[in-house]
């Protein structure tokens, strides 16, 4: 059947992605005030119309997807860029889509400029006749009095968005979806740059940029993680090619973004003493200098913005916000109710433990690739994905911080192909109005368990590259 080749996969997977886009003009997350007429609730029936027709168009992308990347397991070869660009420019004009994270974005951009402390206070200190005032009323109930855990040169980037479009709603979501356009740039540049493995970059490109998970949260949603995903792995390739510094410079950056990019610093570091010799000498230059270079970023990056260090200070404010998704939350949450009549100490405790475990993955991973044993770039992949599962606070998004790196080196091997089941399955956790309905837990449930079922019957089998190759490759 046509639809089932790569070039049907490319029309349908469009088709879907215009769906979603159309359906988001109806029942996106669309603002308080603020849309021009644009982007303007249109009543109930439009609005269950507009959900509905956004489900059937996800869906249709998650199909064309999933069938495309069968295919180039199988050695068919197609222009994945094209079928990205096809995918993505319906998203380009539509409302934010699945989350109200950019007016966050645009009211923390509008306080810097209107002289308020963003790492003090949340988007509520901006009056009626502020800059982003609109933008602060349409930001969800739980980050209006949250103050940015953001780092300094995020808030740098949504100054400049502000200021260049007076922070109108329309225009300014506008400006955000051009970074998100930028960085997914910058990600398709190095997956390519890194060379995906077994099967080469087109594979690696469909499950880090073709990704729905991606599409849909980075394009449609334009979290700032895409910012931190597309300068991490542009710092992990130049360091695979030897300019570990510059490489160092663009995760520092990322880190300013989001912090978990600095788990990169030590994969960085571990390629760093492998190239030394792997002694005591080239491991303490790679423990050290890494971090000298990406601190000295942060400082400079911190004084030049001018919003101070108080980012220090707010990197585990998201982890006050329960998210279902978190399996140290939720364990924590059940078991101080059983307990005690306050269960916050216990999930607390909890919580903790599994920021601890996952600090134990990590430095196992490093180890294995410091001895020989594991790709650099694979075991940052895979430690981001530990980071990411036993967090105080889960997004579905926050999937594609390892998935991505993963799939640059390893898409044909078997952690490859159990991200590719998890982003097809999260595409579905959030509606297309930024909501968590039961609904969507149940269908990504139904996801998970045929895709589970998939990878039983068709592995695609272990297509890591041998495990020193980023390093190799450098030596040429």
């Amino acid at each position: 059947m046509w639809v089932l080749s790569a070039s049907g996969c490319r029309w349908l997977g469009a088709a879907g992605s215009l769906a979603v886009a159309v359906g988001g003009w109806a029942a996106g997350t669309l603002p308080a005030r603020g849309g021009w007429g644009l982007w303007e609730p249109r009543g109930s029936a439009l609005t269950l119309a507009g959900a509905l027709l956004a489900y059937l168009g996800l869906t249709l992308l998650v199909a064309a997807w999933w069938r495309y990347g069968v295919l180039l397991a199988r050695g068919v070869r197609d222009g994945v860029l094209t079928t990205l660009a096809w995918w993505t420019g319906p998203l380009l004009l539509a409302p934010p889509l699945y989350s109200k994270d950019v007016y966050s974005y645009i009211a923390q951009g509008a306080m810097v400029l209107e002289g308020h402390d963003v790492y003090g206070g949340g988007p509520s200190v901006l009056g009626p006749g502020d800059l982003g005032a609109d933008a602060a009323a349409s930001v969800g109930g739980h980050w209006t009095e949250t103050p940015a855990p953001y780092g300094p040169a995020f808030l740098v980037l949504a100054q400049l968005v502000v200021r260049a479009t007076g922070g109108e709603i329309v225009p300014a979501v506008l400006g955000m979806r051009l970074l998100a356009i930028a960085a997914l740039a910058l990600i398709v540049w190095a997956v390519r740059g890194l060379g995906g493995g077994r099967g080469g970059p087109d594979g690696a490109l469909w499950l880090a940029a073709l990704n729905p998970l991606l599409l849909i949260h980075v394009v449609g949603g334009m979290h700032n993680d895409g910012l931190m995903i597309g300068l991490m792995l542009a710092g992990v390739l130049l360091a695979v090619r030897g300019r570990w510094v510059l490489g160092c410079v663009l995760v520092g950056l990322a880190m300013m973004i989001k912090s978990p990019a600095v788990v990169a610093l030590l994969f960085i570091g571990v390629m760093i003493a492998r190239r030394d010799g792997g002694g005591a000498r080239g491991l303490a230059k790679g423990l050290v200098l890494p971090g000298l270079v990406a601190g000295a970023v942060a400082a400079v990056a911190t004084l030049l913005a001018g919003t101070g260090f108080g980012w220090l200070r707010t990197q585990s404010v998201a982890g006050t916000i329960h998210t279902a998704l978190s399996v140290s939350s939720d364990l924590g949450l059940g078991l101080g109710l059983l307990l005690g009549d306050d269960p916050d100490p216990v999930k607390a405790v909890v919580q903790n433990l599994g920021l601890l475990v996952a600090v134990v993955i990590i430095l196992v991973l490093a180890w294995r690739a410091w001895k020989g044993l594991l790709d650099p770039v694979l075991g940052l992949g895979l430690a981001l994905v530990a980071l990411v599962a036993l967090s105080p606070m889960v997004q579905p998004w926050y999937l594609l911080w390892g998935t991505a790196v993963v799939a640059s080196v390893a898409w044909r091997g078997r952690a490859g192909q159990v991200l590719t089941v998890l982003s097809a399955a999260l595409v579905y956790e959030t509606a297309l109005d930024g909501r968590t309905p039961w609904y969507g837990f149940v269908v990504a449930g139904v996801v998970l368990v045929g895709g589970l079922v998939w990878t039983r019957r068709d592995p695609w089998g272990e297509g890591a590259s041998p495990p020193l190759r980023p390093l190799e490759r450098a030596a040429d």
